[in-house]
Formats: structure tokens, sequence, C-alpha cells
């Protein structure tokens, strides 16, 4: 199997005035390609820090991420920064959609952040659209949505740049339960279907087992104990 995401010996820690807090503490961990993962821990466990190391959002204080064998520590911002926008979808729990743009415009924003022109993305975006079950809401804003319309938005806007890794970040945290399933459906999907590697962060057991893996972080370590296969 082929690594695309590797942690290696990562450390991540804060200091607040002279306190200083270790979040996380010698993380090594190895996602492959095409892989499902659930990390699941405490509230404070760093579960959520450690996504946004991956992801390359924040930097660990000590250690290695690599992404596709890349040392991430090793790139410009700038490059960094390409990383994020074309080989990595982030889905967060809250959306962060834009209200005042339609459901079309939220979905294309990574596409003119990147330089790109949107026009040429017309087949890409009705299909994403077909697959999140949206096309009947393009012109909609996320206000006229319900949350777990607004979510498909996320991920549809994740997807749209057809980036190797999707990382969500308790995806279906802010939904009821059975939107919350018909959410996780969609990422198995999309996971099967287009062979995406995707990285969730969720409290939820059920929403857990959508993934073929588990990864429990306790106290900011890996605990192996309660680490397991899900398929």
């Amino acid at each position: 199997m082929t690594k695309i995401i590797e942690a290696i010996q990562v450390c991540k820690s804060f200091n607040t005035g002279e306190v200083k807090t270790d979040v996380l503490k010698n993380i090594n961990l190895e996602i492959n390609k095409g892989e499902f993962v659930s990390i699941m821990g405490p509230s404070g466990s760093g579960k959520s820090t450690l996504l946004y190391l991956l992801g390359s959002l924040d930097k660990p204080t000590s250690g290695k991420i690599k992404v596709n064998g890349n040392d991430t520590s090793e790139m410009s911002d700038k490059a960094e920064s390409i990383l994020r926008r074309r080989d990595i979808g982030f889905v967060f729990q809250f959306y962060n959609l834009i209200p005042n743009f339609t459901v079309e415009e939220n979905i294309v924003l990574p596409i003119s952040l990147d330089g790109k022109n949107v026009k040429h993305y017309k087949e890409e975006l009705d299909e994403i659209l077909n697959i999140v079950g949206l096309s009947e809401k393009r012109g909609n804003t996320p206000r006229q949505l319900s949350g777990g319309q607004q979510q498909r938005v996320a991920i549809a806007r994740a997807l749209i740049n057809d980036p190797a890794i999707i990382l969500a970040d308790e995806p279906i945290g802010n939904l009821d339960s059975k939107t919350g399933m018909e959410v996780m459906n969609l990422l198995k999907r999309i996971n099967e279907e287009k062979g995406k590697t995707i990285v969730q962060v969720t409290h939820s057991k059920e929403a857990a087992e959508f993934g073929q893996r588990l990864v429990y972080v306790k106290d900011g370590q890996i605990d192996n104990s309660l680490s397991h296969s899900l398929s």
C-alpha cells in the first residue's frame, strides 16, 4: 500500500505566558492512499490538533509531517498553501460557507482562490452537485438550506479541486442523527467510488464505524490498545 500521509515523532505544545502545555506527544501515524480513517478520543485529547497538523493548517513543535512523501516543514509558505488548495479538501463542523454566495459560488471558491477559470469546471461542478444531491439547489444561498444540505455543500467544495485527501473535523457534530448518517454515507460513497483518502475526527462511535480503521488519541498520544481495524 502507498503511504499518502505520515506523522513521524510529532509533538505539539503551546505556551501561555510561562506555562507550556503539551498537546501531542511523539505521534507516529501512517495513512495509506484510499484509506478511510476515523480519529476518536476524549475532549482535549489532541485529536483535532493532529488533524490540523496532518492538513498543514498548523506546524508541529517537533517531528515531521509528510504528504505524498513531501516533508511539509521543508516547504515554503507558498508551496504549503498550494498543497492545501490542490491536494487536500477540508470539511469543518460549522460548514464555513459564505452566506451571500450561492451554493455554486461556495463550491467553486477554491478554484477562484487558485487563480483558475471557473468556467472551465462546469462539468466537474455538475457532477459534484449530482453526487451530493444538490443539483436543484445550486442557486440557493446557505440560509435557504438545512444543516445537512450546508454540510453537503462543504463536502462538494472540498471535492471541486479533485484532491487526493479529504480531512473532516467533526463533520456531523452539528447535525441531527438522521442527517448525520446521510452525510456519513455520502463520505463513505466518495471514499469507495472516488478513491479519496478520508481522515475524520469524530466523537460519534456510529460515525467512526464508517471508516476502515480507528485511531484512538488519549492524553496527546495514540493509544494502540484502543486503535484497531474497523473493516
